[in-house]
């Protein structure tokens, strides 16, 4: 199978296996996440009745092209069940995101959620995070070359995320930093608690004990849960 059909077939089994009829819904943004949308607008003409949440502007205009209900997460007390892909994931479950530059809001909707499944193809699986995709780090543009210099004093390399020769802006406004690890993150934990505290700093990249279950798609057409049971 190609990288887009083991994406898709992930992001299917994910919806058919955690949405419900009368759910309220997070929709993840990025590649994988966009079969999961498109699954989910199926679900809606088939007459599911679906309150959806989004990650990004660009979930959200793909949702409403899908005939799915979308609101702001105000508008819910809490989300039965967020569908979203990932950058990494180690064997614990531990996660990167945020390539698709809307970490931000998909940690804020992540923590309103009871079940965030994280839907992936195997090339994601790592043994150490930062080892495959640099972490994503987002930052006001004010003052930003004074948070780059003290993400480098943290080990990595950041490096300015430009879109057609400008720097990157997210949904918020804000810029990132695209930092690399030259052998990995040790520590993810203290990492982040390293990174929160610089003065500029928005939100990172890493999603640490946020996954209730992790569904991966195997080149051979199977898809199992990060335990090893297939689904």
């Amino acid at each position: 199978m190609d990288a887009a059909e083991m994406k898709k077939i992930v992001a299917e089994k994910a919806v058919d296996t955690f949405v419900k009829d009368g759910m309220n819904v997070g929709l993840g943004t990025g590649s994988t996440a966009y079969f999961a949308i498109k699954r989910i607008g199926q679900l809606v003409a088939d007459g599911f009745d679906l309150t959806c949440v989004a990650t990004s502007v660009q979930s959200e205009n793909l949702a409403r092209e899908s005939g799915i209900k979308v609101v702001d997460l105000d508008e819910v007390d809490k989300l039965d069940v967020t569908i979203d892909g990932a950058d990494e994931v180690d064997p614990k479950m531990q996660l990167v995101k945020g390539l698709g530059g809307a970490l931000l809001r998909e940690k804020i909707v992540a923590a309103a959620t009871v079940r965030e499944v994280i839907i992936v193809d195997e090339s994601k699986l790592v043994e150490r995070l930062g080892t495959k995709a640099p972490l994503p780090v987002e930052v006001l543009r004010f003052g930003h070359e004074h948070t780059r210099y003290a993400l480098e004093r943290q080990g990595c390399t950041p490096e300015l995320r430009m879109k057609d020769g400008s720097p990157f802006v997210t949904d918020g406004g804000n810029y990132i930093y695209d930092c690399r690890f030259p052998e990995g993150i040790a520590n993810p934990f203290f990492l982040e608690s390293r990174i929160d505290v610089i003065p500029g700093v928005v939100e990172n990249g890493l999603f640490l004990n946020t996954a209730f279950d992790v569904l991966v798609s195997r080149q051979d057409g199977t898809v199992s849960r990060m335990s090893g049971e297939q689904v």
